[in-house]
């Protein structure tokens, strides 16, 4: 079967199931979303095993965690909220909203998370009354399919049309570029290139940003219980997430404090001139990331630049010579990797943390342990970034938690810095239509001109 052919099966297969689907009600729409999120919890340790093994990237108990946290908070946030028929009638300003679906969406999904991505957009689609076609990244694709195919499974027993959720079983660019272009909504949850991709489809697009977390540490941080967050945020899932915490940028007053407070707690600090050339020549082979240390441990990146450390490293910790363009540890390092730096004043920390954003990471997200208000509604005001995360381990909270108010996600949009079409978390409640009914506003008048002018 010729690719358009291939896809048109699967779409006519989607529109189908979407026209059934479309009439269910928000109770009945609720229990298909809980089955998709309570099938990954189920099954976190083997989609966990599947994962590391296919990939070859993370850590099997880290995607454990990963599966069956996303599963919880996610489902949580949307259990019984409005996404069929009125959503909400407001007398005050004489308009009723009524939530539509779109239709059928089609989703990328990265190699970085293969199982909790496609659960989340699935979950997203599906409360908006929506099908979805799936295109898992082409190294993730068994372990993706077997999400889809549990769901799947869970969802027929359950009495759910067929063909609700689909999956590409062999994924291609030609094939993820041909659903962008046959769906009716695009999400795009991998590398730039399919971002654009699904820009440049001709249909309405949610695409994401690179991550590149710059992390400020305040004059009054504490930092025994800041350092251990920022180890925490960068080893998680040995680095892979997007909004790992990829530097530490302190008070020079207090840099050493802080150094030693993350050998405290397993990090080796690379100092040396001669480690800390091998180190970039490792991760940066002609100043692009070493795709070969994506997804590795400390130790694995540390044997790879020639580089000893101890048996039980958590994290390099590296003292870098400048910042920005002049040096290729600004840029996202993919595993757990720190670049330190030290500011002599709160200006200068935010704006090396901005020269490194110029370089990759703009829209994102920056990481701050600090307590002083305007000191963080300084930065914030600054810096070209979608979140700004505060005294809380920045990868495993910027997707939302049960501890902060972003929405829970595994898509983080970054604005029109990142070219994206949001500067939020992607939820739910951006996968469907809503249609207005404006009645007159009860009490309006039409003001004089001396009103509108004066």
């Amino acid at each position: 079967m010729e690719a358009q052919e291939y896809i048109n099966q699967l779409l006519a297969n989607a529109r189908s199931a979407q026209e059934a689907y479309e009439c269910y009600s928000q109770e009945q729409v609720d229990g298909v979303v809980r089955i998709i999120a309570k099938t990954v919890f189920d099954n976190a340790e083997l989609l966990a095993d599947m994962a590391v093994k296919e990939t070859g990237m993370g850590v099997y108990e880290d995607k454990v965690k990963k599966n069956q946290g996303k599963a919880r908070v996610i489902w949580n946030e949307m259990k019984g909220k409005k996404s069929v028929g009125v959503l909400r009638r407001d007398t005050e300003t004489g308009i009723t909203e009524i939530a539509k679906p779109m239709g059928v969406v089609g989703a990328i999904t990265p190699t970085t998370n293969p199982i909790v991505t496609p659960m989340c957009n699935a979950m997203f689609a599906l409360k908006g009354r929506n099908a979805i076609i799936i295109c898992p990244h082409p190294r993730s694709k068994v372990c993706s399919s077997k999400t889809v195919e549990l769901i799947n499974d869970n969802l027929k027993t359950a009495g759910a049309p067929e063909h609700l959720i689909q999956i590409i079983s062999q994924p291609s660019v030609e094939l993820s570029a041909l659903v962008m272009k046959s769906c009716d909504v695009c999400i795009s949850t991998g590398g730039m290139g399919m971002v654009r991709a699904a820009y440049s489809s001709g249909k309405p697009a949610f695409g994401v940003g690179a991550g590149n977390v710059q992390c400020l540490i305040g004059e009054d941080a504490d930092l025994c219980s800041a350092v251990p967050l920022i180890i925490q945020g960068r080893e998680f899932d040995n680095g892979i997430i997007c909004s790992g915490e990829q530097t530490a940028i302190a008070p020079a007053g207090r840099y050493e404090e802080m150094v030693d407070e993350f050998a405290k707690n397993g990090a080796y600090y690379v100092e040396s001139r001669e480690e800390i050339d091998r180190l970039r020549d490792a991760l940066f082979p002609c100043g692009v990331m070493n795709k070969n240390l994506v997804g590795q441990s400390a130790a694995d990146v540390a044997e790879a630049a020639g580089i000893t450390v101890p048996a039980n490293t958590r994290v390099l910790l590296v003292k870098t010579p400048a910042y920005g363009e002049a040096d290729y540890f600004s840029k996202e390092k993919m595993c757990p990797v720190i670049a330190a730096y030290a500011y002599d004043s709160w200006e200068e920390g935010v704006a090396i943390a901005a020269a490194n954003l110029q370089v990759e990471g703009k829209g994102h997200s920056v990481c701050i342990h600090s307590h002083d208000r305007e000191k963080i509604e300084y930065a914030a005001g600054i810096l070209p970034v979608s979140r700004f995360l505060l005294n809380q381990a920045c990868s495993t909270n910027n997707g939302g938690s049960f501890f902060n108010s972003l929405s829970a996600t595994t898509t983080l949009g970054c604005g029109s810095w990142g070219n994206n079409s949001i500067s939020e978390n992607l939820s739910w409640k951006h996968l469907f239509n809503v249609s207005r009914i404006a009645g007159i506003r009860p009490g309006s008048t039409m003001p004089s001109d001396a009103e509108i002018w004066g």
